[in-house]
């Protein structure tokens, strides 16, 4: 399934952190969102359909918060080494993508370095699905309306579905300042009551939606748009001032799809991939 695409995890579970990558070596048509007033971004005027760079090679979803996306340098020389890029007039140059959640105050301080990403890197095999407090999840909590001493242990997940020739993988990490509920049921799956003045800036969720899909800069813009819906049913409050919630799409451009058919997709792997993510500590 998703056979353009690999995935690979370094996680420092000493310290709480890591970094997931999200591997394109021939290139992608990518996508972003970002919503909330605190994101830790890297590259993301690239994805602008008005700007030159048709093709991604990579997206990293990592710990350390603006220090965490030094890792995308590591996910840039291991593609540079295997000739994977842009052609910038005889140099290859790597597209690589980013974003960090805050996690600086659940472990020790600590971040992903560059050699991390390239350990991640090195670590990549074909999309599966998988949960837990890994990669970028390590240091991941939530529900932290009444700030850190009360939240959660979180983590990511993957989780993969299709309709008919289309195929569709959405890696998530859940680090919201906000409590999770059932979209389904509307029941609480994590929460606390909020205490005045205690809200924190260690949040952010971040995902990126993989697809087998032909399309469009625009559309793949729209795409991780449209999808930021499945946070606000999963997560409350979302996209908050202290939260910097950001989706990637990443598509390999195989199969002909109709646009409403991958938002209805992805808000549903989504939704279940949070909830994953979540629960998964419960195992």
């Amino acid at each position: 399934m998703l056979d353009d695409f690999l995935m690979g995890n370094y996680t420092d579970q000493e310290h709480k952190t890591g970094v997931t990558v999200l591997l394109s070596l021939e290139g992608a048509t990518g996508g972003v969102s970002v919503r909330g007033g605190a994101p830790a971004t890297h590259e993301t005027e690239l994805f602008r359909a008005e700007n030159a760079v048709e093709k991604v090679n990579a997206v990293l979803l990592s710990g350390g918060s603006a220090f965490g996306l030094e890792a995308v340098s590591g996910a840039m020389k291991f593609l540079y080494e295997k000739g994977k890029g842009y052609d910038a007039g005889g140099i290859r140059v790597p597209i690589c993508a980013g974003a960090s959640i805050y996690d600086l105050e659940y472990g020790s301080f600590a971040y992903p370095a560059k050699e991390d990403g390239y350990a991640a890197c090195l670590s990549a095999k074909p999309i599966e699905e998988v949960k837990g407090a890994i990669g970028g999840g390590a240091g991941a909590t939530v529900a932290k309306l009444s700030g850190m001493s009360s939240a959660f242990p979180s983590g990511m997940a993957v989780v993969a579905g299709r309709i008919g020739e289309v195929e569709m993988a959405v890696v998530t990490v859940v680090n919201a300042l906000g409590n999770i509920y059932d979209p389904l049921t509307g029941a609480p799956v994590r929460e606390v009551p909020q205490k005045e003045g205690a809200a924190t800036f260690s949040n952010t969720t971040i995902s990126c939606i993989l697809t087998n899909a032909l399309l469009t800069k625009a559309e793949a813009n729209k795409l991780a748009d449209v999808t930021q819906d499945a946070y606000a049913k999963c997560i409350r409050p979302v996209h908050t001032l202290y939260d910097g919630d950001t989706i990637f799409t990443l598509a390999s451009g195989q199969v002909k799809a109709d646009l409403l058919t991958l938002q209805m997709l992805a808000d549903s792997l989504t939704c279940e991939a949070i909830l994953r993510a979540v629960r998964s500590r419960d195992d």
